[in-house]
């Protein structure tokens, strides 16, 4: 496999073990102490092992900090500026699956800032509160192929005190390089793969189908589900081959440069349900997708022909890209229905339904919606039922 370096939407380094860049990454952005942000799990592995070995032999000085759960928390980012400060570092490396990159570029976002990281939220100009001479350097490196955190300019970190998942987006949360190695991913287990592939799927697809005019980002998530359709199954069946691995990689990439456009219901069904009960984000997206795309028929049902032939699939109507998703969710062992991974008595409707209503991502959805509407899709979901 040839390595390549891309410049857009930021640094990119391409290609089969471009993780032994890494110490050339903190050289050219004067990191010399950086503190390396990964999840529990990984911190254990040989992979970080290595990386922080081969760090030292470069000699940076590199610090860890693993203390990042699944669906990461505000604690976990002011345990990380707490770390970041003491051993005065001076970059971030994000490594690992969505939750590590999160938790990593919002510890390099919030080691200047005085507010609360709950100050920085996604509405309106928050932003703008910032000091963004105080952002620290962010390198990326992700070992999942969804959620495409490292091309994103936001975070999704659980506020635990109002249990809601709030995004905190600023412009330098996107990463000044980002390392795309799809060795960093072969040892990921089929189900963790197939609910990534899932997430990357999600935000190609919704992107697409936000409103609005933007034909670049709608450009870039059509090959991304062209990419996704023609890899995902490949890589959860042969998980040791590398060309369907990085083509994964950059499918879950594009997805998150495609979604500054605007996601929709998908999103806004999910983070409340990874909030209150804990699921996985790319197996929600993966149960939530048809009811969404059925409820939202009408209006982008034009949009979804287009895909079809993009994709070239047998059948070029709505019901065949239907049809189409539940399939891949069927060769992918993932549930049909949100009551196999979540019992009735922990369903709380109407709590659920108010959060995914204020949940930013519902106003990119193609149709103006209800809590009525959240409540619909919410509830056809544990039932099974398509519109």
């Amino acid at each position: 496999m040839q390595k390549y370096n891309w410049n857009y939407p930021t640094t990119m380094w391409v290609g089969e073990n471009r993780i032994k860049d890494l110490g050339s990454a903190c050289k050219n952005l004067n990191i010399k102490k950086p503190l390396l942000v990964t999840d529990s799990g990984l911190a254990k592995s040989d992979m970080i092992k290595n990386v922080l070995a081969s760090l030292k032999k470069e000699e940076i000085l590199v610090e860890l900090y693993s203390n990042v759960v699944g669906n990461p928390t505000g604690t976990n980012v002011n345990e990380g500026v707490e770390c970041f400060n003491k051993n005065n570092c001076d970059g971030v490396i994000a490594f690992g699956g969505g939750s590590g990159l999160d938790v990593g570029k919002a510890i390099a976002f919030m080691s200047g800032q005085n507010l609360p990281i709950w100050d920085f939220e996604d509405v309106g100009d928050n932003w703008t509160k910032a000091n963004s001479d105080k952002i620290a350097p962010i390198i990326a490196v992700p070992t999942t192929a969804g959620t495409g955190s490292e091309t994103g300019r936001a975070s999704v970190i659980l506020n635990e005190d109002t249990g809601v998942k709030n995004i905190i987006f600023h412009p330098k949360f996107l990463p000044s390089i980002v390392i795309l190695d799809p060795i960093l991913t072969v040892g990921l287990p089929p189900k963790i793969t197939a609910a990534t592939g899932m997430d990357a799927l999600a935000h190609n697809l919704e992107a697409y189908c936000a409103p609005g005019f933007h034909p670049m980002a709608d450009g870039i998530a059509l090959e991304g589900m062209r990419l996704i359709n023609k890899w995902l199954l490949e890589a959860v069946n042969n998980g040791t081959n590398i060309e369907a691995r990085m083509n994964m990689l950059t499918a879950a990439s594009m997805g998150s440069t495609a979604f500054q456009k605007g996601l929709g219901a998908i999103h806004s069904l999910s983070h409340p349900v990874n909030a209150l009960n804990n699921v996985h984000h790319g197996l929600s997206n993966a149960i939530f997708m048809p009811y969404v795309l059925t409820f939202n028929k009408d209006v982008i049902e034009n949009k979804i022909i287009k895909v079809c032939d993009y994709l070239e699939l047998r059948d070029k109507s709505f019901n065949g890209f239907i049809e189409w998703v539940l399939d891949l969710r069927k060769k992918l062992d993932l549930p049909h229905k949100l009551s196999e991974v979540i019992e009735e008595k922990d369903f709380e409707l109407d709590r659920l339904s108010k959060m995914a209503l204020e949940d930013p991502s519902t106003s990119g959805n193609p149709k103006k919606l209800t809590e009525s509407d959240m409540k619909i899709m919410y509830q056809h979901s544990m039932s099974g039922t398509l519109f």
